[in-house]
């Protein structure tokens, strides 16, 4: 048996738990076990330590508890001292590596993002970063083999991690602020803070509400996997619109929302109006010129016009990459390396990763970067001058049978020669994922991206227009365009 079929990226997802027609458990308390053992052995042979310190923790799906007991019994055979941080957030569980009370090798967060509830994964740390898709690929190879390395017997401690997480973003606040009353420079903040019942109902609690920020109003903050309110993604229309209205029935001043493992985070407005996407993108941007006024800010690849309009003309210069947040990460610090300065990565979906917080893409700590903003000024005054497109859309395009990458790369290329004889088509000057293309006035006025999906076969294409029934008329060419694609199902081009 091999464990490759768990990869997504730079993380282990599978399913965990029964329930679902047509899903069988995959993620199994064996596969758990295995692979953290491989972790152990790699982590080991990478550091030249035999008796590592490795924390464990987990976000509110149902299934984490029993798949922590596995992980951890794998890490004790194998000798590790293990720090037990119980419910946490993936960057809490970096900061593990980092906390002087910790200061661990290498770590393992038990989460599969927004996913629905019967799926689960595992993140792994060092003390360099989350590990990339190769060195996942190794750990593959080494669970698959059993080639794992011994220590003498391993120990196990609890440890609040938490605690020390929420002190850490606390004082990240007091220093920025320098109010009057130290100890409470939030008292005149109202925020409502929504965890989709996921692992971010701390940040309320343990930060701004000891901050004496009122949290009156913030909603599913008590950790529940079956996610019975909304599912916790910033991204999704019904979480968004939920923490809308919260804002606006408690006149709060601020709303945030967090994924499951607060990796992710957005805002809202004192008017309830959503700061996502393209709009949270702006607000981070903002934070990191208030010290780097020209510095270049990283994206993924469907941002839109108007969000690059609207950095350039505050003095930044922006860089479209591939979706993916490990993407646009990795080619932030690559411009570093290259003397071109870049002080934030961050994707459309909320991932969002500063270069003064380790390149981790952390909610909470960008959340906490609002509110200091939010001290200072109303978020509405601050993205005043950021436009939006008139109309917006996602189609994706599913692909049927193997090699699905292949082809639907092939679909691109197929399509690129279209439209290179599409004379009101013109190719956006730079891009790194698939083929991005500008419509004229007269034929849709906006853009059209189609790109190969990351793990799925999947061609997703986004479309953005700024006249009336211009994104139906570029998905209209795009149907025609791939009239003769006999594996792809165009049934919502129609």
């Amino acid at each position: 048996m091999t464990y490759a079929k768990l990869q997504n990226g730079s993380d282990i997802r599978g399913i965990a738990l029964e329930g679902v027609d047509g899903e069988a458990v995959n993620l199994t308390d064996e596969a758990v076990y295995d692979l953290a053992r491989a972790f152990a052995t790699w982590l080991s042979k990478k550091t030249g330590k035999k008796q590592l310190r490795i924390a464990v923790g987990r976000d509110s799906r149902l299934s984490g508890q029993k798949l922590q007991h596995a992980i951890t019994d794998g890490l004790l055979f194998d000798g590790a001292q293990i720090f037990d941080c119980d419910m946490a957030t993936t960057p809490a569980m970096f900061m593990a590596c980092v906390f002087p009370q910790t200061d661990c090798d290498g770590s393992i967060m038990i989460t599969a993002s927004h996913l629905p509830w019967n799926r689960n994964g595992m993140k792994f740390f060092d003390k360099e970063g989350g590990l990339e898709s190769h060195q996942i690929k190794e750990l593959i190879e080494i669970a698959d083999t059993g080639r794992f390395e011994r220590a003498a017997e391993g120990s196990m401690q609890k440890c609040d991690l938490m605690a020390l997480y929420a002190t850490h973003l606390k004082n990240i606040i007091k220093e920025a602020i320098q109010a009057a009353d130290y100890a409470h420079p939030l008292k005149d903040l109202h925020i409502v803070v929504d965890a989709g019942n996921g692992a971010g109902g701390f940040f309320a609690t343990d930060v701004l509400g000891p901050l004496g920020a009122d949290i009156s109003g913030s909603q599913f903050l008590e950790p529940d996997g079956s996610f019975p309110n909304h599912i916790p993604n910033p991204e999704n229309k019904e979480a968004m619109a939920s923490v809308c209205r919260a804002v606006l029935e408690n006149k709060a001043n601020l709303g945030l929302i967090f994924d499951t493992d607060v990796d992710r985070s957005s805002a809202v407005d004192e008017f309830g109006n959503p700061i996502s996407r393209n709009a949270i993108i702006a607000l981070a941007a903002l934070i990191a010129k208030n010290d780097h006024p020209a510095t270049t800010i990283v994206t993924d690849s469907v941002t839109s016009d108007e969000l690059h309009a609207f950095l350039e003309s505050h003095g930044m210069k922006h860089v479209r990459f591939k979706r993916g947040y490990k993407n646009v990460i990795n080619e932030a610090k690559r411009l570093n390396e290259n003397g071109i300065d870049c002080q934030l990565a961050i994707e459309t979906s909320g991932h969002a990763a500063y270069k003064n917080n380790y390149f981790l893409d952390d909610g909470a700590y960008l959340a906490t970067r609002i509110v200091i903003e939010a001290v200072k000024d109303r978020l509405s005054t601050r993205l005043a001058d950021l436009k939006h497109p008139l109309e917006e859309g996602e189609f994706r395009l599913p692909i049927d049978g193997d090699d699905f990458i292949e082809y639907g790369n092939a679909v691109i290329e197929r399509l690129t020669r279209k439209a290179a004889d599409t004379p009101f088509i013109q190719a956006a000057d730079s891009n790194f994922e698939g083929i991005r293309l500008n419509f004229d006035s007269g034929h849709g006025n906006g853009w059209l991206l189609v790109r190969m999906s990351l793990h799925d076969p999947i061609l997703p294409c986004n479309i953005e227009s700024n006249t009336p029934g211009g994104v139906k008329q570029i998905k209209q060419w795009l149907n025609q365009a791939l009239r003769d694609e006999t594996r792809l199902d165009r049934a919502i081009l129609e």
